[in-house]
Parts: structure tokens; C-alpha cells; sequence
């Protein structure tokens, strides 16, 4: 016999740390040729950083992205960043890209200011071009800018970029404090069937909202939201390496004992993507990366519980233990 349920989850996600800073640093170098080379360490783990911060460094140009090339994690050159955790990358790095990007961007209206004879307050970038806001047809590459640098002005443009969140001290009389930067929201429903014979669960159908202020790739967000509603889906249901801690027996040795979800197990999935430009973010940003794992996490839990009227909260929740709490409810 197979029960019904649904359960809903709400989470509020802090961006980054408290840490004395937490900061990242960038450089961003222009180069013949019309290129720009971004000096960053943080880590390219899949999550697609390479494209959001081009992304951010072309829009504060005013470049095309493929006339970026991101540069990471040689710390024996690039400049300094305090590591990739904490759903942090995209804001820390993103505000430190934002202001080396001004100030290459500021570098470049000088020079194209003198060229065109106009006040650089005259002047707009957009698309690789500089042009006089009032008449467009007058206008020089910034490819034709970054050779002018060095041949005639004899300067190479190059922007640096520090973003950090200052250290909020915890108030002695309130406990109050600002630990974080910016709060990314997410809300996760989950359909669930569960076998009260055999104490399998089906997940059926889940749907997962974000709110993660400005979405610098939609794309990016949408994959990462589906990877970690799969991996919530394991972490309750199956993913163990001690399954009778703390005792040792039958530890999990290899992937055929430590068990995730294969393809054909994957539920219907829907993800929203609300994205907010006026957030409190400093810059917009803000952070997705474990957040759209804690919504769905606790939303399958709550599920569950609404379908047999049992919480369980040791996870995994395996079928044996729903078995166990299925009997003890029938016997209290």
C-alpha cells in the first residue's frame, strides 16, 4: 500500500562569512588585441564561475564576453581570495571584478576622451565601441584605446578590485549582529509516496523557488538548482557511510555501497527563478549554491512526516527505519 504526502520548506541563506572580511581580490589586465585577462583565485568547481564572472567583467567594460578570458587560481600570480565556500564566489568575486572592471573602464574613457577631443563625461561604452552619446558616428574601438595606451600615452590599462564584508561585531547588551552579506531566500514542495510495506519512498515531484537578487546566468542557476535538489533527494534517502553509526559494520567502501541517485530516479523537477534587482545585497548578487540543497533536504522530510505520521530526523531515512517507525506507531 502506498501513502501520500507533501511537505514544504523555507530557507534564508546567508552569503559568505564573518570572518574578520572574507575578502576577494581582482586584477584585470587589457591587452593588444582588444582583450582583457581577469586575474582571479577562486575555483572553477563546476558551478560555472569562469562564465558569470566574464559575464560581469564585459558588462562593466562595456565589452563583448568573448573578449574576456578569465584567468583563475594560480595563486603564485593571481591576487589574493579567502576561498570558494559559503555560497560566496559569485558575490565576493563578482563586487571584486565590478570595481577593477570602473577602473579599467575609467582608464579607457581618459584616453578615448583625448582622441575624440570630447569630456569623457560625453562619452558611453558599449559592444567594444566608445562613442559620443550625442553623435554615435563619432567613436574609436577600445581595441584602437588599448593600443594607444601603450604606443602613444605609454601606459598599459589594468583595474584592480578588492570587495570585502567588514567584520560585524556581536552587540554585548542584544546579541545583535550582521554576519553576512546578503540573504539569498529559497522554497522547496515535494510530493512523496511512501510503500508502508516495504518503507521504499518515491520522491514524484519537486519544485524549487530561488531568490538569489541579480541572476547573472539564468542557465547556470537553473543546472545548479536541478544538481542540488538531487543531491537533497540522496542525502535523505539513501546517502550514508556508517548506516548503523556509531557502530562501523557494513561501512560503505565504494560507490556500490554508497548509494545516489541514478538518472532514472530523478523526479520531475521545477525550478522558479526570481530574480531581484533591488536586493540588499551591496551589488546584487547573492549566493545559490547550498541553499538549493537545504529547501528541498527539509521539504522531503516534511513530506514523509505528512504521509505516515511519523518524524523521522536521523538521515538517511532508509526503509528499515520507516519500517521500525511504522511499528512503534502501531504498538504505542
Amino acid at each position: 500500500m502506498r501513502v501520500k504526502g507533501r511537505g514544504i520548506a523555507a530557507v534564508s541563506y546567508p552569503t559568505g562569512m564573518n570572518l574578520g572580511g572574507d575578502p576577494t581580490s581582482a586584477i584585470i589586465i587589457a591587452q593588444p588585441g582588444g582583450t582583457f585577462s581577469v586575474l582571479l583565485s577562486s575555483v572553477e568547481m563546476g558551478q560555472g564561475i569562469r562564465t558569470a564572472m566574464a559575464q560581469i567583467a564585459a558588462e562593466f567594460i562595456g565589452v563583448n564576453v568573448v573578449n574576456i578570458e578569465i584567468k583563475l587560481s594560480d595563486t603564485d600570480v593571481t591576487p589574493y581570495d579567502a576561498g570558494s565556500f559559503a555560497s560566496r564566489s559569485t558575490h565576493r568575486a563578482g563586487n571584486a571584478i565590478k570595481i577593477a572592471a570602473m577602473e579599467v573602464r575609467r582608464s579607457i574613457l581618459n584616453i578615448a576622451a583625448k582622441e575624440l577631443e570630447e569630456p569623457i563625461q560625453n562619452l558611453e561604452i558599449k559592444q567594444g565601441q566608445v562613442f559620443v552619446k550625442q553623435n554615435p558616428s563619432r567613436k574609436i574601438s577600445v581595441e584602437k584605446v588599448i593600443e594607444l595606451a601603450m604606443s602613444k600615452y605609454s601606459t598599459t590599462i589594468v583595474g584592480q578590485g578588492f570587495y570585502t564584508k567588514p567584520k560585524s561585531f556581536v552587540d554585548p547588551d542584544t546579541g545583535a549582529c550582521d554576519p553576512h552579506s546578503a540573504m539569498g531566500h529559497a522554497c522547496a514542495v515535494v510530493d512523496v509516496e511512501v510503500d508502508i510495506e516495504t518503507g521504499e519512498v518515491e520522491v514524484k515531484k519537486l519544485v524549487l523557488a530561488i531568490e538569489a537578487g541579480l541572476i547573472v546566468n539564468p542557465a547556470l542557476v537553473l543546472n545548479q538548482a536541478i544538481g542540488g535538489a538531487v543531491m537533497s533527494i540522496t542525502h535523505v534517502l539513501t546517502e550514508t557511510v556508517y548506516p548503523y553509526y556509531p557502530s562501523y559494520e557494513y561501512q560503505a567502501k565504494s560507490f556500490n555501497d554508497y548509494i545516489i541517485a541514478k538518472a532514472s530516479s530523478v523526479p520531475s523537477i521545477e525550478v522558479i527563478l526570481v530574480s531581484n534587482h533591488f536586493a540588499e545585497s551591496e551589488w546584487i548578487f547573492k549566493g545559490v549554491g547550498e541553499m538549493v540543497v537545504t529547501a528541498p533536504t527539509a521539504a522531503i522530510v516534511d513530506a514523509i512526516f505528512d504521509a505516515i505520521g511519523v518524524w523521522l530526523t536521523d538521515l538517511p531515512i532508509t526503509p528499515e527505519k520507516i519500517l521500525r517507525a511504522l511499528e512503534e506507531k502501531r504498538i504505542v
